[in-house]
């Protein structure tokens, strides 16, 4: 799967609405037949960051993600809520969903 996690720095008068603003996206992103998961935290530290989470079942997905015409539209649309251009971690690697976290196993 393509794992990726990217951080957005959103301007602090548009931070509150942010989960809003990016719904249109989150919800078009959510519908694609390849993605596995997409969604949005807050960070806890700042109040203007947020941390997107997806995944896509493969590198087919993936390119089918960012060549949507939805992702070509909040390329135009989000960008003005922005401070920043976002970061982003994006890495193949195997498997097709979460694995448990043994360290903190609940028996």
């Amino acid at each position: 799967m393509i794992f990726i996690t990217a951080k957005f720095k959103v301007k602090p008068e548009h931070a509150d609405n942010w989960p809003e603003i990016s719904r249109d996206f989150t919800e078009a992103c959510q519908a694609e037949e390849g993605c596995l998961w997409y969604f949005w935290s807050r960070t806890l530290d700042d109040p203007t960051e947020y941390v997107l989470v997806e995944a896509f079942r493969d590198p087919d997905a993936g390119a089918t993600h960012v060549n949507s015409d939805h992702f070509k539209q909040a390329q135009k649309d989000l960008p003005p809520y922005l401070q920043e251009t976002p970061k982003i971690i994006s890495q193949e690697v195997d498997g097709t969903d979460w694995n448990e976290l043994g360290e903190l196993a609940v028996e």
